[in-house]
């Protein structure tokens, strides 16, 4: 497959995936290959489908931040598996190597606006209307030198939520350069490592994960 998209598992209802860091979740105005596009090529391609195959997009992952995605087959496993979302059955868990030092866990609860022009989200007054309440757990898991290594789950899952929530505190993600992380030759050092649902027919729990490349400054740590 273009590009050397990851297949962690697949079925007649859905597909799992890792979605590199770079890429688009689907289509923007880039024009980039994204990882939506490159999955309906593949399953077309695969099983000799004619016309576009289906494949739904249950959640995103923001361009910079690689890591498992699970796309839908049919429509009936998008409605199921989006319902999980709704219902916190469906759970997703981050690593991200922060600049700085933080307690060693800690629950971080903001409201964050969007500039839909710029596209960046800032902290914001709970007073706010056009501001979203943002949630989320964190632990330490390691640190070398002036990096910390966190493991994160969402509670809430706004747009640059976890980059803009660290850099509040003063620890933003290495490679941030929107974020004040910036690395002038560094990828965003956030990686959506873990993926756990329901299966949307047998109902089975499914667990994936898949760890950050193996280069710096996550060489750093014992991942």
């Amino acid at each position: 497959m273009e590009n050397d998209i990851k297949i962690l598992y697949e079925d007649n209802h859905l597909i799992v995936a890792v979605k590199p860091q770079n890429m688009p979740s689907q289509k923007d105005p880039s024009g980039d290959p994204d990882i939506l596009s490159l999955l309906k090529s593949y399953i077309k391609e695969k099983y000799s489908k004619p016309g576009e195959a289906y494949i739904g997009l249950i959640h995103r992952l923001d361009r910079p931040t690689g890591g498992v995605m699970v796309f839908a087959r049919t429509s009936k496993a998008a409605s199921r598996l989006s319902a999980q979302i709704k219902n916190g059955r469906f759970e997703k868990g981050y690593m991200a190597v922060l600049k700085g030092s933080v307690p060693e866990a800690g629950t971080l609860t903001d409201w964050l606006k969007k500039d839909r022009e710029t596209n960046t989200v800032s902290i914001s007054d709970e007073n706010d209307p056009a501001a979203k309440k943002a949630v989320l757990e964190y632990s330490v898991k390691g640190k070398a030198d002036s990096l910390t290594l966190a493991n994160i789950k969402l509670e809430t899952g706004r747009s640059h939520q976890i980059r803009v929530q660290f850099a509040n505190i003063g620890a933003p993600i290495y490679g941030d350069r929107r974020y004040g992380g910036g690395e002038t030759d560094a990828d965003l050092c956030l990686w959506a490592y873990s993926l756990s649902f329901d299966h949307p027919t047998t109902k089975e729990r499914l667990s994936f994960t898949s760890y950050p490349p193996a280069a710096y400054p996550w060489s750093e740590f014992n991942l």
